[in-house]
């Protein structure tokens, strides 16, 4: 059983009385200096017991087995249920299919205005794990070395408990609002997107036309124990997976076939990953480069400065092909992900099949994708096709907007100096869903991610610091009030 926030904060004669003292100095707190951020006016043990339960709440929440297929989030959407109707905020579990569920919930605009809602959007869905790999169970909870593991502490769980936490500040603190606050959880996300997909085509009104909405997609490299910088996702790549299939003559493995399948597949391949797609710099990574520039060494720093012109010297060229943080975001990608031939050894199949992850840039088409590819491959015994599913139109949001102000505002105070910069991420997010109502959508995460944290996503042993746990909420709280909290 969760104990309230209410109660925790009121469990001494001391915190009782600092609550008493603060309602009668400040009945309803507001932000009347745009430079001081809202957080600094609440009371020291107020902030640390938001950070425990921080803590508590990542601990249970990483407990609940969500992982998809098949998903269960009905599990989690409870989870989160349980501790909105002890907050007494307004809430709604919707269970769209056996076992799947959204969750909603919503802290109505108190101030003389109203601006369009802000959206804190979560999904509860995690992937799958392989508990012989992990040094602690997937979903125990468990704090080793400082660190809390388990699957989602990076993707997204942590994220979403901070987007709960903002919700359960507001309205402890009686933060007087000038939007309504609201939070979403959705089922599915790591798949095939129904929760999302559901709750717009069904209760879309609940969302009331906002403006902002902050997602996962965000991401705060730390490097050497400093913040290199402060990137909030303001678009992504086209996910666009491909199937070769080859065809060729069957056989005995014992007497190799020039012409069989499997040689078709490999040379296929070969052409393909020898294959480097074209250079095309978008506005956005141009602006990424610009704005890292000033905090990298001079002559990365001169090659940042212009990005475009410094793809035309080879050698600035092969540099970026083996840089892993840069190559994705000045080119479509390929990685060869599925391989399939015989089922035994000594059979030389008539058929073999690969898959292709693909990821085409904003404004890339498919099918023009797809004619390229063949031209590569140039083998007419291959067989090139996109996987059957919906290929989404990609979208971006600007970043002249007051969310993305206020992200620059509050970084300032949390990381002196380090830029904010937009991203083109690699990988899908729900983003792109939301874009078409109108809505400017970000990827903003408020805990900052190693290396080799972040490449825990969707891997083995994910982890996040219990420190970034405790921080991360208030970091959180600060920029959504910045745009939120009446003046």
């Amino acid at each position: 059983m969760f104990r309230t926030a209410e109660e925790l904060l009121c469990s001494s004669r001391t915190a009782l009385f600092l609550m008493l003292l603060l309602t009668l100095l400040f009945p309803q707190l507001r932000a009347e200096d745009s430079s001081k951020l809202l957080s600094a006016r609440i009371p020291q043990d107020h902030l640390s017991t938001y950070s425990d339960l921080a803590v508590q709440w990542v601990e249970e929440y990483l407990r609940i087995d969500t992982t998809n297929p098949p998903g269960h989030e009905l599990r989690a959407a409870q989870f989160f249920k349980d501790i909105f109707d002890r907050e007494g905020i307004e809430n709604q579990l919707f269970e769209y299919q056996p076992g799947r569920a959204d969750f909603w919930a919503r802290i109505p605009h108190t101030g003389n205005s109203s601006k369009r809602p802000i959206v804190l959007l979560n999904h509860m869905d995690v992937v799958t794990s392989d508990t012989t790999t992990w040094k602690v169970p997937p979903f125990s909870g468990q704090v080793v070395d400082g660190s809390i593991y388990g699957r989602g502490a990076q993707d997204m769980k942590s994220e979403a408990v901070a987007q709960l936490l903002v919700m359960v500040m507001a309205k402890h603190e009686q933060v007087r609002l000038d939007r309504d606050l609201v939070f979403l959880a959705v089922s599915d996300e790591e798949a095939d997107g129904s929760g999302t997909d559901w709750f717009l085509a069904n209760h879309q009104d609940l969302l009331g036309n906002p403006e902002f909405l902050i997602n996962e997609g965000g991401e705060n490299l730390l490097q050497n124990e400093k913040v290199r910088f402060v990137g909030v996702d303001v678009a992504e790549k086209i996910p666009f997976w491909v199937h070769l299939v080859a065809h060729g003559r069957a056989g005995h493995g014992s007497r190799p076939i020039s012409d069989s399948a499997p040689d078709h597949l490999v040379r296929a391949l070969n052409r393909i990953l020898a294959y480097r797609t074209p250079y095309k710099v978008l506005p956005v990574v141009e602006e990424f480069f610009r704005d890292l520039a000033p905090n990298e060494p001079p002559e990365r720093a001169r090659r940042f400065r212009n990005i475009k012109q410094a793809l035309h010297d080879p050698r600035f060229e092969q540099q970026v092909d083996i840089d892993e943080s840069l190559n994705f975001l000045l080119r479509d990608t390929i990685s060869v992900t599925m391989m399939h031939g015989s089922e035994q050894t000594n059979v030389i199949p008539s058929e073999a099949w690969a898959n292709l992850d693909v990821r085409l840039l904003p404004g890339e088409d498919g099918k023009q994708f797809l004619r390229k590819l063949r031209r590569v491959i140039d083998d007419p015994d291959v067989r090139v096709e996109a996987v059957p599913g919906n290929f989404r139109t990609a979208n971006s949001s600007p970043t002249d907007t007051a969310l993305f102000s206020a992200i620059r505002e509050v970084s300032k105070q949390y990381f002196p100096g380090v830029p904010v910069v937009p991203l083109l991420t690699s990988g899908y997010t729900e983003n792109e869903r939301y874009r078409p109502a109108g809505i400017v959508a970000y990827g903003f995460n408020p805990y900052t991610t190693t290396d080799a944290e972040g490449s825990s996503e969707h891997g083995v042993d994910e982890r996040i610091r219990v420190e970034e746990v405790r921080r991360g909420p208030r970091i959180l709280f600060d920029v959504v009030m910045s745009v939120a909290a009446a003046p």
